[in-house]
């Protein structure tokens, strides 16, 4: 049972939060981070929508940089899955990697072409950073 909870985000600060299960979900299964995708597949008409990133269901983030849908232990510095900002800090991290598969729950979205739908579940960034 593939279910996933997708976050699309657009460039104003705007975001919408959507369940997507089973058969509405499988279409995602197999794409990978920063491919540009048709928003129709998540239930949004005449767009598109790029993949940023997200997390699986213990929490641990996708990298861009790691290929496949594997999770692996990667030496990192900075960017998603590390928070130690010191200079010259490195550490070893698991992450995951870059590949959509059934084990991911959350993926995070910017929409790029058409309009965010108005529901309860809009949340506006701005004002939950006060």
């Amino acid at each position: 049972m593939t279910q996933f909870k997708i976050i699309i985000s657009d460039k104003k600060g705007k975001s919408v939060s959507k369940e997507l299960k089973d058969k509405e979900a499988q279409p995602l299964v197999g794409l990978r981070v920063g491919e540009i995708v048709d928003s129709s597949v998540v239930g949004i008409p005449s767009g598109k929508i790029e993949l940023r990133g997200g997390s699986d269901k213990s929490g641990t983030p996708i990298r861009s940089d790691v290929h496949g849908g594997v999770k692996k232990y990667v030496l990192l510095s900075k960017g998603a899955g590390m928070r130690d900002d010191r200079e010259g800090i490195r550490k070893r991290k698991l992450v995951r990697g870059n590949m959509i598969t059934e084990e991911i729950y959350q993926i995070n979205c910017l929409l790029l072409e058409g309009n965010l739908p108005l529901t309860a579940e809009t949340t506006d960034s701005k004002k939950t950073e006060e």
